[in-house]
C-alpha cells in the first residue's frame, strides 16, 4: 500500500470514528498515528476524498451531489441586504464567488457561514439589481 493510500484509509477511518469540526485536530490525530501532512496536503486529501465540512464537520459527501450554485434560495431582507441559503458546506465557496465577480455595481460585500450568506448592499435602491446580478452569476435565471 503506497503512503497517499495509507494516508487516504487514515483519514477516512478518523473521520467514522471521530466528530472533527477542525482540519487542525485531524492533523494532530493523523500525527499521532505517525502521519505527518501539511495542511496543504491533507487539504488535497480531503478533496480527493470528497470530504467537506457539513453542519459544523468533517464528512464524507457524494461526489457531484450538489454543485455550489444548485440548490441556492435567494431573499431579499430590505433595506440593504440579501440572504441566501445553499447546500451544506457550500457558502463559502458561493461567497467567493460572488466578491469576485466582476461588475456587481451595489455590491458592498459578503459574510458567509456554513449554509448562510448575507450580502451586503451599499445603496437600498440598489437592492434588486445586486439580487438580479448575483442570481444571473449563480446562473439561477437567465
Amino acid at each position: 500500500m503506497g503512503a497517499d493510500q495509507a494516508l487516504d484509509e487514515a483519514i477516512l477511518r478518523l473521520l467514522e470514528a471521530n466528530e472533527i469540526t477542525d482540519q487542525a485536530v485531524l492533523q494532530r490525530l493523523l500525527t499521532a498515528e505517525g502521519f505527518a501532512p501539511s495542511q496543504s496536503t491533507l487539504s488535497r486529501h480531503l478533496k480527493r476524498l470528497s470530504i467537506q465540512k457539513v453542519s459544523g464537520r468533517y464528512q464524507r459527501v457524494e461526489p457531484g451531489a450538489a454543485e455550489p450554485s444548485q440548490a441556492v434560495t435567494v431573499l431579499e431582507a430590505p433595506p440593504n441586504m440579501l440572504v441566501l441559503k445553499t447546500a451544506p458546506g457550500y457558502a463559502q465557496v458561493v461567497a467567493v464567488m460572488i466578491d469576485r465577480a466582476p461588475d456587481i455595481p451595489g455590491l458592498a460585500g459578503t459574510v458567509a457561514g456554513d449554509d448562510t450568506i448575507f450580502i451586503a448592499v451599499q445603496d437600498p435602491s440598489l437592492l434588486a439589481d445586486v439580487r438580479l446580478q448575483v442570481e444571473r452569476l449563480l446562473r439561477l435565471v437567465p
